[in-house]
């Protein structure tokens, strides 16, 4: 999980949902209080669920270990095929739309020729 949290564009994407979200919190403050609740909610079940589960994952923690390296070797692949996870939301944003840009131009030339 921490792998996945620290590529760069899973990482940038939490920043701007977390960012919309506290913006959408801050401008109205109806939704302010039905996202408190939901987010004591949230915490409330993630608290008792852990609680619960603690000793379960002890008892399964050397198979854990072992799909824990799994899923890291195959992260550290799928980073290398697609290096896209290492760039920003913004960053692919912005050449997704020069790219579209370019394609417009492109066909726009044609047609005129």
């Amino acid at each position: 999980v921490k792998q996945v949290a620290n590529l760069t564009l899973v990482s940038s994407a939490c920043g701007v949902v977390s960012t919309a979200y506290a913006s959408t919190k801050e401008s109205h403050p109806y939704l302010r209080s039905v996202c408190d609740a939901a987010e004591k909610g949230a915490r409330s079940v993630s608290e008792a669920t852990a609680s619960c589960v603690q000793p379960v994952l002890a008892t399964l923690e050397p198979h854990v270990a072992a799909a824990n390296e799994y899923a890291s070797k195959g992260l550290d692949k799928l980073g290398e095929k697609l290096p896209i996870l290492q760039k920003p939301v913004e960053q692919i944003i912005s050449d997704t739309k020069e790219l579209v840009s370019s394609r417009v131009a492109d066909v726009k030339n044609a047609v005129s020729s």
